[in-house]
């Protein structure tokens, strides 16, 4: 997959903005607070329902303008595909061809981005929140059930919520029957993801640090001991919830389920967060990105975009050398901020390059480098 035009115009600091990115390498620098990141989070709105940096929708829009609207030439499997997005404060609408779609599925595989922040190191070490957010995220990519099996998750989660809020909760087990049948997919469909992530987590995480050490992800519903069997799940979500309905009756809100599920990283057997060193962690994740980098060229036949915000900081040379001579060799489109102009280690890695310059939200092209 491959951006080949994009125009950004009222997103977030961004002025105006119109580019033709490079078919390998992008790398976008500046100052911090000038842009750089809003610019990768417009690329991830253009085939995401949400944006990855957990925001509101209101808060995309310029604070002086009425709307934002993305753009995007987008060539897949040799296909070009027009994809526009506009955002307003009563909502958000998306065209794929000049023609609007009804649903957030339909631009499911349109343009697939994973995306290396420091938003995501940081779920290492915050709570579980932040994991699940991240595990959502990337089962939906792969997975295009999981987003529905996830919208009425939640939809019946509120409907339980409300009626035990209230004094009279007649019809309680109804809404947990439902919670309970759909709770059962969404842990079936988040244990098989993280099973297939694992295997390649434990590969990239080999190269990407040059060290010995085993990674690990595990996925840990609350209570739940089967994983991969549906109907097994069920019956002991069912039983979990039953038990806790005294509680859940008391505090109004339901106090287990897949909205409460954890990941558990590990490095030979010990909690990451406790026990890892802060190049480690990065490490970790950044392996985990390229784990779901493979999953979805396995899936779509082809390699996603890549996001690498504030890779100056978030990854040490050695690291990034490592990382960006495993991305030499795929033909993969990567968007690589940093604060400072410094092409040395992609002299070293890319074939060829192109360079931007972030400053007051304005995008100005610098140069393309290419080697002989």
């Amino acid at each position: 997959m491959q951006i080949k035009k994009l125009f950004v115009a009222g997103l977030r600091n961004l002025k105006s903005i119109a580019i033709e990115p490079g078919n390998n390498f992008n790398l976008i620098y500046g100052l911090n607070g000038q842009g750089k990141t809003n610019l990768l989070e417009a690329i991830f709105l253009l085939g995401s329902p949400r944006s990855f940096r957990n925001c509101k929708q209101h808060e995309l829009i310029r604070h002086d303008e009425k709307k934002a609207v993305v753009k995007g030439e987008v060539e897949s499997n040799r296909v070009i595909s027009n994809i526009m997005l506009t955002l307003e404060q009563a909502g958000r609408r998306v065209e794929i061809n000049g023609k609007g779609i009804a649903r957030a599925s339909e631009l499911h595989g349109k343009l697939n981005s994973v995306v290396f922040s420091p938003d995501d190191t940081g779920m290492v070490r915050n709570g579980p929140d932040s994991r699940r957010r991240y595990l959502d995220r990337a089962v939906y990519m792969v997975d295009i059930q999981y987003l529905h099996c996830w919208h009425d998750y939640h939809r019946i989660l509120k409907q339980r919520n409300n009626l035990l809020k209230k004094i009279d909760t007649t019809g309680l087990d109804i809404w947990t029957d439902q919670l309970a049948t759909v709770g059962a997919e969404v842990i079936e469909r988040r244990h098989c993801f993280v099973s297939i992530l694992n295997e390649r987590l434990k590969r990239h995480y080999t190269f990407i640090s040059g060290g010995s050490e085993t990674a690990e992800i595990t996925y840990r519903p609350e209570g739940i001991k089967a994983t991969n069997n549906r109907s097994a799940i069920r019956i002991e979500l069912l039983d979990l919830l039953n038990r806790n309905a005294k509680n859940d009756e008391r505090y109004g809100t339901t106090t287990s389920g897949p909205h409460r599920d954890d990941l558990v990283f590990a490095l030979n057997g010990k909690l990451l967060k406790s026990f890892g060193s802060q190049g480690q962690q990065k490490s970790f994740v950044l392996a985990l990105k390229m784990a779901e980098i493979e999953y979805l060229e396995e899936i779509f036949t082809e390699s996603p975009i890549l996001l690498l915000d504030d890779m100056s900081s978030e990854l040490d040379s050695k690291r990034s050398r490592n990382l960006l001579n495993c991305l030499s060799t795929k033909n993969i489109q990567v968007f690589i901020t940093t604060t400072e102009r410094s092409p040395a280690l992609l002299d070293s890695a890319a074939q060829n390059y192109s360079v931007f310059h972030v400053q007051d939200g304005n995008l100005t092209f610098e140069e393309n480098k290419k080697h002989e």
